[in-house]
């Protein structure tokens, strides 16, 4: 029967390297992602797909829960699904993990992916290296991130008369605070065109505006750095507009790094300082703002978990273009899907706390 569903794993999927990881799948097993000791917890994210019924073949990517750091250690993801071809597949310039699953002419076409994932909050004492060759990636300019023209000239105007990297970085990240708001207007986390905004002057936006604007004048004044595309899983502890749990569709979050020769790849997210002054209804000259714009450089809670920093490329496998993968892909005969319309698309995204 066609949808008769099966369970399928894919073995070559056990180790899940990439740029951002630096302890694997299987070594965060070996250790025990469920231990709570030391301030990790555990969370199961269920993710459920049942694509647009149409003829004809589909295709579907889904960005996968990676391990970085001593902050996030990811297992293997296991599915059930009626598809036979199902395989996790990389984005070459970032390394980022994708499960790209296909169907010929289903007529239902379903999976559900479930991870588990142990965090703990990451704070300046983690250090995460980068290699030579992944500093370099992380300067150069994107389609929708460049680093030249009006770019250059604002990121070079905010830093001047700034030698130390850390004193470019801070002013930059301050600059970004000061000069956006949160639109909550715009759709899902933004787009991210950081050429737009400096051209139009207009700097209202969500988290991938807001961490992209950081990200692209953190390049173009040579600092590496780079966005770190997830989803939140639990409450927060700072601000309630900083947590979901349960059901998070719609929980997707942007965040940033920098790369900072003396202490490796520095947390940063400018975005949440200023959702908190849009949803919390909190001036910028709050003490409770001020006190969490300090801790958002350097710190990110660990009630979010990241996928990928795969930046403007194609999804493996096809030709679909993506400025991001934050949220599913999918493309039937019918064209591209809307991921921002999770009931049409169809999918849902769930988090549970683990204790046991």
């Amino acid at each position: 029967m066609l949808n008769r569903r099966r369970f399928l794993t894919n073995a070559a999927a056990a180790t899940l390297a990439t740029a951002w990881i630096t302890r694997g799948a299987a070594e965060a097993r070996a250790e025990g992602t469920t231990r709570t000791d030391a301030g990790w917890r555990t969370f199961e994210v269920s993710t459920k797909i049942d694509l647009q019924r149409t003829d004809g073949p589909a295709q579907l990517w889904l960005p996968v829960i990676q391990s970085a750091g001593d902050y996030q250690k990811a297992e293997t993801p296991r599915w059930e699904s009626n598809s036979s071809d199902i395989r996790i597949e990389k984005d070459p310039a970032s390394n980022a993990d994708i499960l790209h699953v296909t169907w010929s002419g289903e007529p239902q076409r379903t999976i559900d992916v479930i991870q588990r994932v142990a965090t703990r909050n990451r704070g300046t004492r983690d250090r995460v290296s980068a290699t030579a060759e992944e500093l370099e990636h992380e300067l150069r300019g994107t389609p929708s991130m460049p680093v030249d023209g009006i770019v250059k000239t604002t990121a070079m105007r905010i830093v001047e008369g700034r030698d130390r990297p850390e004193d470019r970085a801070r002013a930059i990240y301050d600059w970004v605070i000061d000069n956006t708001f949160r639109d909550a207007n715009i759709d899902g986390c933004g787009v991210g065109n950081v050429k737009d905004m400096l051209e139009s002057g207009y700097f209202g936006g969500k988290c991938a505006d807001i961490s992209s604007l950081f990200v692209a004048l953190a390049r173009a004044a040579g600092l590496p750095a780079r966005d770190v595309f997830g989803i939140r899983v639990a409450d927060s502890t700072d601000f309630k507009s900083l947590g979901r749990s349960g059901d998070v569709t719609k929980a997707q979050h942007c965040r940033a790094e920098v790369y900072l020769d003396a202490h490796g790849w520095v947390a940063v997210d400018p975005a949440d300082v200023r959702k908190v002054v849009l949803e919390e209804n909190l001036p910028l000259d709050n003490a409770s703002v001020r006190a969490f714009r300090e801790k958002a450089y350097g710190n990110w809670e660990m009630n979010w978990v990241g996928y990928n920093t795969a930046r403007d490329f194609v999804l493996p496998g096809g030709d679909l273009q993506q400025g991001f993968l934050m949220y599913p892909a999918a493309i039937t005969s019918r064209g591209e899907l809307d991921c921002l319309s999770p009931k049409t698309f169809a999918y849902s995204i769930t988090s549970k706390e683990v204790t046991a």
